[in-house]
């Protein structure tokens, strides 16, 4: 049987690429035990290919495969969901690898190949991810072809497995645009559909914000109808945090409403934002946004929330108002909460608060004057503070005089508290990079930050940033300019590497127009665009009914083009049409039904004088068009050379 046949070199030598391009962009994602495994799995099957030796014994593989399914178990608690599932795909495709002794064996580890390669698609959908699965498909494509013709060249192998591909891309581009769109995570089981997600937490800790610090990961992306608000009114919003433990902050009561609880003034910004999903309610709204947000809650703490967590990325148009006053009539029971604080928790701190409250029983003067202690203390901003014991802010204030932006604000709020004054933490990110190939305005997790409100009788909640105290620079030009020499940047931050931060800056613009335009294409777009090519309000059987007729069609066009390729590429058809048109001008056509042979002895007949070279020329063209062999290309030019100089008189 075919199927049963041993692999040749060349077809395990295609396996062991197609194997190899598929599983290296999963390194990123699978345990390092893994990792290692299938590493040496591929590289004992790569030894045993080039020293032509025999595949292990099964039961050595079984041992292996039981190993790993153990191990899968052990890393990740359970079998069921993406990431073990990707995890036990990828060490089964390295055993059918290694075991391989048929021609089936590689169409299995082929069928295997094809689905990791989408499976890269469930952590991630960069351009990046697409360009990597694409060379992993045109090699595991290669393989198959090779399954088929042994005895074809390599590289018309891969031109052939191009060809494939690119004829499918008008089948892509119809599916694409006309298949419902289904929102949420490509694969995944409640207990790890989201995993892998990176952005503010809904509590707060010492250190907590400081590790995000050094992540360059995207949060949002923001492009303005104009210039965008000046570094200092970057604020957008998060986490509002009231409820305090003496260590951990933590939300308070909110209220949620449909419209906001503000009357918005001054200067509109207008933007566009697009969310990276963080399994979180809070769109991260510059301060303040108006009434004009489809699909979101108005919380009673300024936060602008979506109906559902953002689990994929997220676009919304906004218009915000950074200088609009808020919270005059804040009721009591939330500024209650705001002066609330554990007892027996910070005692020094606590008695600056008095010293500096007994002084004035002006809320502002006692802003002030906590605000200029604070600045007197020496306190230096780092992105590596020490540790902090039970009364951290006695020990960031009088002991270490090192921290985060969270380590300021926890400590401001404490110190506005104690002396009485209602206050609270907010979290989120302030500030952002323009891209200058696109020009949108890029907010990393090294972005966030956390910063202060004060509730001023007659003014509201104040914005305090007991950050710019220390390190001034962190509002205007961000987190690199703002840390000390000693402190680890992210690589693309420091100093010196202006071409590399040009490069991502590119490559993040293209990731951006790939976003909106390829992963932004959602449901609302795909109706709006039958719409306007005037198909009103098109429903599943509509869009079944475009699907048969786009598919068909290009089907159709696909089958003309082919036959049409055949007929003007084949040298050697060419050749033998050229043959039988100089006959025919001499009335000795062809006709439909006669094969070559039977032409040539009638053809020996009518031209007795030229028989040998008549017979020839047909001989030789029956010998290239169906003979075992396919034909070579300099046997067609010598046969074409010999129709050319061929004389009848």
């Amino acid at each position: 049987m075919p199927e049963m046949r041993a692999p040749t070199s060349a077809q395990l030598g295609w396996l062991l690429a197609a194997v190899t391009a598929t599983l290296a962009p999963h390194a990123v994602e699978l345990p390092y035990w893994l990792i290692a495994l299938c590493t040496s799995l591929i590289a004992i099957r790569a030894a045993l290919l080039w020293r032509r030796g025999k595949p292990p014994r099964q039961l050595l593989i079984l041992l292996v495969a039981i190993a790993a399914g153990i191990g899968v178990r052990l890393e990740f608690g359970h079998f069921f969901g993406k990431d073990p599932g990707v995890a036990l795909l990828a060490v089964l495709l390295c055993l059918k690898l290694l075991e391989s002794h048929t021609t089936r064996d590689l169409r299995a580890a082929v069928l295997l190949a094809y689905f990791l390669q989408l499976g890269l698609f469930f952590y991630n959908q960069t351009p990046g991810i697409a360009a990597l699965a694409l060379a992993g498909a045109l090699l595991t494509t290669t393989t198959l072809l090779s399954l088929e013709d042994a005895a074809a060249r390599p590289a018309a192998q891969l031109r052939t497995s191009t060809l494939l591909l690119a004829q499918g891309l008008p089948f892509m581009l119809v599916l694409f645009v006309l298949f419902p769109r289904v929102q949420g995570p490509l694969w995944g089981l409640p207990s790890d559909a989201y995993s892998g997600m990176t952005g503010l937490s809904d509590t707060m800790t010492p250190g907590s914000i400081s590790q995000l610090g050094l992540s360059d990961a995207i949060a949002f992306r923001a492009e303005f109808n104009g210039p965008p608000p000046p570094p200092p009114q970057r604020y957008w919003r998060g986490p509002v945090l009231s409820r305090y433990d003496g260590r951990t902050w933590r939300p308070g009561f909110s209220t949620i409403a449909a419209a906001p609880g503000y009357a918005p003034s001054g200067r509109a910004y207008e933007y566009r934002l697009t969310l990276e999903p963080h399994n979180q309610p809070w769109l991260l709204a510059l301060d303040f946004p108006a009434a004009n947000v489809p699909k979101a809650r108005y919380a009673g703490d300024y936060r602008l929330l979506a109906e559902q967590p953002l689990r994929t990325r997220t676009r919304v148009e906004l218009r915000s108002y950074p200088a609009t006053t808020v919270g005059k009539d804040e009721s009591a029971f939330v500024l209650a909460e705001a002066r609330r604080l554990p007892a027996d928790v910070n005692p020094q701190g606590r008695a600056l608060a008095l010293e500096i409250a007994a002084k004035s029983a002006d809320p502002a003067a006692i802003l002030a004057g906590t605000l200029e202690r604070m600045r007197g203390m020496g306190l230096t901003y780092t992105l590596n503070p020490p540790l902090l014991g039970t009364h951290a802010v006695d020990e960031f204030l009088f002991d270490t005089r090192q921290g985060f932006c969270e380590h300021f604000a926890s400590a401001f709020v404490f110190l506005m508290r104690a002396a009485g004054l209602p206050a609270r933490v907010v979290t989120g990110y302030q500030g952002g990079e323009i891209n200058p190939v696109d020009g949108s305005l890029v907010v990393r997790q090294s972005d966030a930050h956390a910063w202060a409100e004060v509730w001023l009788a007659g003014r509201g909640w104040v914005r305090v940033d007991p950050t710019a105290l220390s390190a001034p620079a962190r509002i205007e030009s961000g987190l690199s300019a703002a840390l000390q020499e000693w402190d680890a940047l992210p690589l693309l931050r420091r100093p010196g590497l202006d071409w590399l931060r040009d490069m991502r800056h590119r490559w993040e613009a293209l990731s951006n127009t790939w976003n909106q335009w390829v992963l932004g294409y959602n449901s609302e777009r795909q109706r709006d665009l039958l719409e306007r090519i005037g198909f009103r309000q098109p429903d599943w059987r509509m869009l079944a009914m475009l699907l048969g007729v786009s598919a068909t069609t290009l089907m159709l066009l696909l089958m003309a083009w082919a036959f049409a390729q055949r007929r003007r590429r084949d040298p050697l058809d060419a050749a033998w049409a050229r043959f039988s048109r100089k006959l025919a001008r001499h009335g000795a056509g062809r006709h439909p039904w006669e094969g070559p042979l039977d032409y040539g002895k009638r053809l020996a007949m009518t031209f007795p004088g030229r028989a040998a070279p008549l017979r020839a020329i047909s001989e030789r063209y029956a010998s290239l068009r169906y003979g075992a062999q396919p034909a070579d290309p300099r046997s067609v030019r010598l046969l074409a050379r010999s129709i050319r100089r061929l004389k009848l008189k």
